[in-house]
């Protein structure tokens, strides 16, 4: 009696092991899958995205006291995962110009006509790419990914 629980248990360890790793191989195809489609979404729709960071990141009244006056794109991208929720990340960079808002404290920094590096940052949540206009200022996007190395892993 006590071979046969024996190896009953084995039986039951050896296959809830494989179990395990048929399904973190599903899992691993599945985000593969993911990434792939989101990289092809977003050249798809870059352009509107695009359009839709300038319109947000304009709407946020920062940096306060200045007015957005041109935003240029770069060309290429870098993708990462959110290591909090598995959400795919597209960074690009941009070269931002600004000027004063009259009144808003800005006007007689010399430094406020001066072009900004930045990297916007955009959001796929597995069917649609979205942005709320959020700029990492004064960092490349692998910088970004980087500097957020806690909370970004590239892919």
């Amino acid at each position: 009696m006590g071979a046969y629980l024996f190896v009953a248990a084995v039986t039951l360890i050896a296959g809830a092991y494989f179990c395990r790793i048929i399904v973190r191989r599903y899992m691993i195809g599945r985000r593969r899958e993911q990434i792939m489609r989101g990289r092809k979404l977003f050249q798809i729709r870059r352009e509107w995205l695009e359009a839709e960071f300038v319109t947000r990141a304009m709407a946020t009244g920062k940096p306060r006291g200045l007015r957005w006056t041109n935003c240029d794109f770069e060309n290429s991208v870098s993708f990462a995962r959110d290591r909090n929720n598995g959400q795919l990340r597209s960074l690009v960079g941009v070269s931002i110009s600004f000027e004063a808002i009259e009144g808003g404290g800005m006007e007689d920094v010399e430094a406020v006509s001066n072009v900004r590096s930045a990297t916007a940052v955009f959001y796929y949540d597995g069917i649609h790419w979205n942005t709320d206009g959020r700029a990492v200022f004064n960092l490349s996007p692998d910088q970004t990914i980087e500097h957020f190395h806690h909370e970004l892993e590239a892919v």
